[in-house]
């Protein structure tokens, strides 16, 4: 954990600790992944960016958590997907507000799997 990803989180330690498990069980996935910390978002890539950890604020939400944001070829249908967008034809946008370390499960992680190998597979925008 290196001290700009620590100060990312200052004052919010249940987001960070989120953040780590995130962190830990993603580089367990895809090892070959680099992180830039940046004002409002954490971005993962592998050289394109496939994911993000933001504390995106939503409207009435309560508690510390954290919004895994990830890129696939289509929308997903799950009541978990706070906001999708399609930015592009092809590609969408999915942001999913973790409140807890047990909604980091094997559904969120595969999705962002797929981000990964999507953001590898997908051509560039013409």
């Amino acid at each position: 954990m290196t001290i700009d990803e620590q100060m990312f989180f200052e004052g919010k330690p249940g987001a960070l600790a989120l953040y780590e498990v995130f962190r830990e069980k993603l580089f367990a996935l895809c090892p070959d992944v680099t992180f830039q910390v940046q004002k409002t978002q954490i971005t993962f890539r592998n050289p394109k960016v496939f994911a993000c950890v933001s504390l995106a604020k939503m409207k009435g939400a309560k508690g510390e958590y954290i919004v895994v944001t990830f890129g696939l070829g289509q929308r997903l249908v799950s009541p978990r997907v706070w906001a999708a967008a399609e930015p592009y034809p092809g590609r969408w946008t999915h942001h999913v507000p973790v409140w807890n370390a047990e909604e980091l499960d094997e559904e969120l992680l595969d999705w962002v799997r797929q981000a990964y190998t999507f953001s590898r597979e997908k051509r560039p925008l013409r």
